[in-house]
């Protein structure tokens, strides 16, 4: 999400190859609950979201799984106002154990992208290794890689939407599937966007109407912040990935024909949406030959 891998997973990150960092694992959500007896389930204390060595990756996958079956439990009996909250807060205590698993397997993460095998396509993981991923399976969770060497730990995609559907308000299970959707691919490594610029501009409708339809939405301020990232992104470019070409000795720029051909697509399909606006705005800058460093202040100055 992503500039924010980003930060929006939860926004962090050489490349080895641009077909590993788009390949994701076909690994679908499964149930992670924990079969426990009622006695057991009493007695079982989870463990602290405060990561310490003597942890184990069992202790977290088993707390994941309790809390997994702890907020079933509670959103049967809940409204979808309640849940909202539920939500809020499992996505929370996942992050911090997502984040102390990290940490404990430090020294495989930053080794993963050499067990790759570029002539089979595949990873030839190691045995500790295939164990590791066996254990994040049970939580739904599994490597990622990331761009420029990095691997991180992410919830699989879909396991969200699958967990929350029909159980919380229309606007949190529009922000979930969406966030879910957008997840089953890397947004950008290497200082470089991977999906597709049209992708992109389709990502800017759906947040748009998203916050046209739900202006008050307790989720609005993430939306927004989020928005005006993809929108800086698809104006103005990444860094291994701009928009233009630049005139160094005049200090202004050219659109590249391919972005000026999406900006118009979004310009005809969508005339009446603020991504249109920015886009012929941004056509217009171009084309009266405004120095890029002004063009650059004015799109993210307004953020």
């Amino acid at each position: 999400m992503i500039k924010k891998i980003i930060a929006v997973c939860l926004l962090s990150a050489a490349v080895v190859s641009c077909k590993k960092e788009t390949a994701v694992s076909d690994t679908k959500p499964e149930n992670d609950s924990i079969a426990v007896t009622g006695t057991k389930e009493d007695q079982y204390k989870p463990i602290d979201t405060a990561c310490s060595p003597s942890y184990k990756t069992e202790d977290y996958i088993t707390s994941l799984q309790w809390y997994r079956t702890k907020i079933e439990k509670e959103m049967a009996g809940n409204s979808p106002e309640q849940n909202d909250k539920v939500y809020e807060d499992y996505l929370k205590i996942r992050g911090k154990y997502t984040e102390c698993l990290m940490s404990l397997h430090t020294d495989v993460l930053d080794k993963y992208v050499n067990y790759y095998n570029y002539d089979k396509d595949q990873y030839n993981l190691p045995d500790n290794v295939k164990k590791i991923a066996s254990e994040l399976k049970k939580a739904n969770l599994e490597f990622r890689e990331v761009g420029e060497g990095m691997t991180e730990i992410w919830t699989v995609p879909g396991y969200y939407s699958s967990l929350f559907k029909n159980k919380v308000t229309p606007d949190y299970e529009a922000y979930i599937l969406q966030t879910d959707k957008e997840s089953e691919t890397n947004y950008a490594a290497d200082a470089g966007l991977i999906i597709t610029w049209e992708q992109l501009g389709d990502r800017l409708i759906f947040w748009e109407n998203f916050m046209n339809k739900y202006p008050d939405s307790k989720l609005i301020k993430t939306v927004k912040q989020d928005y005006q990232y993809y929108l800086s992104d698809y104006l103005l470019g990444m860094d291994n990935t701009p928009t233009y070409e630049r005139d160094h000795d005049k200090g202004t720029g050219k659109l590249n024909d391919e972005n000026r051909a999406e900006f118009n697509r979004i310009i005809k399909k969508y005339p009446n949406s603020g991504t249109a606006k920015k886009a012929k705005e941004i056509i217009l800058l171009f084309d009266t030959q405004t120095p890029v460093d002004q063009i650059d202040e004015k799109i993210n100055g307004e953020r």
